[in-house]
Order: C-alpha cells, then structure tokens, then sequence
C-alpha cells in the first residue's frame, strides 16, 4: 500500500455524495489533498460535499499539502489535478493517486504513478465489507448527477461480483 495518498476534487465530492469520504479514512487512514483542492472543495459558496469534507479536515484524518504549487506548463490539466500529480512525482513510488479526470489519470500513468478513481474506490469499500452494495452505490451516484462511465462501473461490479 502507498504510504501517502493524495485526492483529487472529484472524488472527495463524489464519494461525500453518497456518505462515503470515510471509506477513506477506513481504506488508507491519513489521505492528502493539495492547497489548490482545497480551494476547489471548500470554495464557501455551499458546494456538494462541502461540509462532509470540512467535517473530515476537522477529524484530522483528511489532510492539506502543506505546500502550494505553481501550475505546471507543461501540464494541460487545472490547478488541483497538476498540484496532485506534482505531490506524487516529488516522492515517485510512495504515492497513490486517487483522481477522476481522464486526461490527468492518463499523465499520472504516463509518470508511472499509481492512479485510481472514484469507482475504484468503491469497488475496494465493496472488498473491505465497508459496504454491502456497489451497485447501490454507483445508482446513487448516478441519481445525483456524477458521472462514471457504465464501462467502467461494469467492470468494477464484475470484481466485487455484483
């Protein structure tokens, strides 16, 4: 298992969505997320899975980067996903990425840094007896509006043999 675990935006608020930030916390323990994430999820303006995340920060378990970083040129991504992908090449094979966003998984695994999305983490809740229902969980997801693809939930529901 990865010692240091960064998140992305997308995922924190997915998984708040559906009462699951913990699984988290249960899954890895200490989770990271940069100063750039933090300015996209706790934006004050009310947003979903705003006060769940506050919430997480205040137990201690969900952490902030104490570093901020400039945004990569050479990366086409927004601030939170380059910050995260920054965070895991300065300490390589340490890190696991959790992130959402096609192009930044796909620059993450280009890097070599391990990278798993909201779906993944769901999948390993469904694993760890966190949960009893991954479908449940992704039919919830979907009612609210947060996307995954129906590929890759399939392909999660046939691991956890749903």
């Amino acid at each position: 298992m990865a010692r240091i675990v960064v998140a992305d935006a997308s995922p924190l608020i997915g998984l708040s969505i559906v009462c699951g930030l913990r699984w988290l916390s249960d899954l890895f323990g200490e989770v990271w997320m940069p100063q750039e994430v933090r300015r996209e999820v706790l934006s004050g303006k009310v947003s979903r899975g705003e006060s769940e995340i506050r919430s997480a920060i205040e137990e201690g378990w969900l952490k902030i980067w104490p570093e901020s970083f400039a945004p990569e040129e050479t990366i086409d991504l927004d601030e939170g996903e380059s910050a995260c992908i920054q965070i895991a090449l300065s300490h390589s094979d340490d890190v696991l990425l959790i992130m959402d966003e096609r192009a930044g998984r796909a620059f993450a695994q280009e890097k070599e840094i391990q990278v798993v999305g909201t779906a993944a983490i769901i999948g390993m809740a469904k694993m760890s007896g966190l949960i009893t229902s991954a479908y449940e969980v992704f039919a919830a997801l979907h009612a609210s509006d947060f996307r995954i693809s129906a590929t890759v939930i399939q392909t999660i529901l046939m691991r956890v043999d749903e």
